[in-house]
């Protein structure tokens, strides 16, 4: 997998939520908007300070995230 770059994780922002490149724009908020039917030229109109390589590398984190496995420890 490609490093993703533009995704940020910080506690100080959004409570920690991955977001895009620092900004209070999450990753759900954009994956939301793609499920919902949105185009990417729509996404970017609505939101000018993001860029199309944003919106693909919050779609790629999206993907990658649903991939793991999350296997509980003993008590």
């Amino acid at each position: 997998m490609t490093p993703l770059t533009r995704i940020t994780l910080d506690a100080e922002v959004m409570g920690g939520k991955p977001c895009i490149r620092g900004m209070r724009i999450t990753v759900g908020t954009v994956v939301g908007l793609v499920a919902s039917g949105r185009t990417i030229p729509e996404i970017l109109a609505a939101y000018p300070y993001l860029e199309e390589a944003d919106i693909r590398e919050a779609l790629s984190y999206a993907a990658w995230r649903v991939e793991e496995t999350e296997i509980p420890l003993g008590k």
